[in-house]
């Protein structure tokens, strides 16, 4: 199994990005997927999920400005991020719910 994350970055604060989670080893389409976040110090919190039906679930923190999607012919899973904040600014990881595979993260940096 392999989740390979990208897309990450340095954006400022208010900008966007995109970040991309390429799954391999798993039946996707029936996979429940997840966007994980840990920041230096802090525990790693759920950001988003999205069923292998489409329905999807957010943190109150990012619900709004995020939004989760997935691609079943890709075997991906996306994460646009838009009207980013200093907060958001954290180690992201792709997760299969209910599963041990993660991906290795992908570093967003929010500047002020």
């Amino acid at each position: 199994v392999q989740l390979v994350e990208s897309g990450g970055g340095l954006v400022q604060a208010g900008g966007s990005l995109r970040l991309s989670c390429a799954a391999s080893g798993i039946t996707f389409r029936f996979a429940a997927m997840g966007w994980y976040r840990q920041a230096p110090g802090k525990q790693r919190e759920l950001v988003a999920r999205i069923s292998s039906g489409g329905i999807t679930n957010y943190a109150d923190s990012v619900r709004g400005r995020f939004t989760i999607s997935r691609d079943n012919t890709k075997n991906t899973m996306y994460l646009q991020m838009n009207s980013l904040k200093p907060d958001d600014t954290a180690v992201y990881y792709c997760t299969k719910i209910g599963s041990d595979y993660w991906g290795q993260g992908t570093q967003v940096t929010v500047s002020s």
